[in-house]
């Protein structure tokens, strides 16, 4: 990794709903790589600083800012929904902007100031064919081989919805690793389980692909909305509940909108020492 050894590493924490992240702002000259292996040692919640993604603020081609994101295992992500929302918001307090065009590895995402402290991201067309999730092999994404006849979507990552009649009931830590390695999915995928409270509110909890538990999850959200329109089983403008709190989905013409509240948390710097260690 490339340091800033005498002066150590700056970051900022941040959260969505409970869905947390460590941010790194790698703009500019001598800015810091980013490694697996550091995104690895910072996840740990005892002996780094604890988080379900690492986001880096990278310098754009044609937009206001480029993100990248890594789990806590230090695989890739394609998108984070959440942690999208909070850099938007991050930017658009430091620079007076109302309106943001991101680049990730998603695409060109979009943002804006929703008021009253929301923030609205576009995260895009979600996709919805076998090879586009990707599958193993051509399956009927509505209604999956697996038992409990899941969904799959793909919101740039992929992602399993498992429709039940009680979330509670389902025993997540053992349920979402079962299936986040499933054979149909080579990418590995996210899980969700979610009940149905009405057309226009969904509870979920969610297992997310190299990372585990988490008490939120955007492109999650994102997903189980866009599943559950696709089942016939929910209106196109719902309220997710999430363990962490709520967020609102709208799948519009011109892509899933997710509003909802944000935190920046604190800022830190990560020491030569630690640094050093990796």
């Amino acid at each position: 990794m490339q340091a800033r050894p005498d002066t150590g590493l700056p970051f900022m924490k941040m959260h969505g709903l409970g869905n947390d992240f460590v941010v790194i702002d790698a703009r500019g000259e001598n800015a810091p790589r980013v490694t697996p292996a550091l995104a690895r040692r910072l996840s740990d919640r005892h002996r780094g600083v604890g988080f379900d993604q690492l986001a880096v603020i990278e310098d754009p081609a044609g937009a206001d800012l480029h993100l990248t994101f890594l789990n806590a295992d230090g695989s890739a992500s394609a998108a984070c929904g959440n942690a999208t929302r909070c850099i938007a918001r991050f930017e658009m307090d430091r620079t007076g902007a109302d309106t943001l065009r991101i680049t990730t590895d998603r695409g060109v995402l979009h943002a804006i100031d929703a008021g009253n402290g929301l923030t609205s991201v576009n995260m895009g067309h979600p996709r919805t064919e076998w090879a586009d999730i990707p599958l193993a092999e051509a399956e009927d994404t509505l209604h999956l081989p697996i038992p409990g006849d899941p969904v799959a979507t793909s919101m740039g990552n992929p992602h399993c919805t498992f429709f039940v009649p009680d979330v509670a009931a389902v025993d997540l830590a053992s349920f979402g690793p079962a299936h986040e390695h499933h054979p149909l999915f080579p990418e590995r995928t996210n899980v969700q389980v979610v009940q149905v409270l009405d057309p226009t509110r969904l509870r979920m909890r969610v297992w997310e692909r190299g990372t585990g538990i988490t008490l939120a999850s955007g492109s999650s959200s994102c997903a189980v909305a866009v599943a559950a329109v696709r089942r016939g089983l929910a209106a196109k403008i719902v309220t997710v509940i999430l363990d962490g709190g709520e967020i609102e989905v709208s799948w519009r013409d011109d892509g899933v909108w997710m509003t909802g509240p944000t935190m920046h948390v604190f800022d830190g710097v990560l020491t030569p020492a630690f640094l050093a260690a990796l």
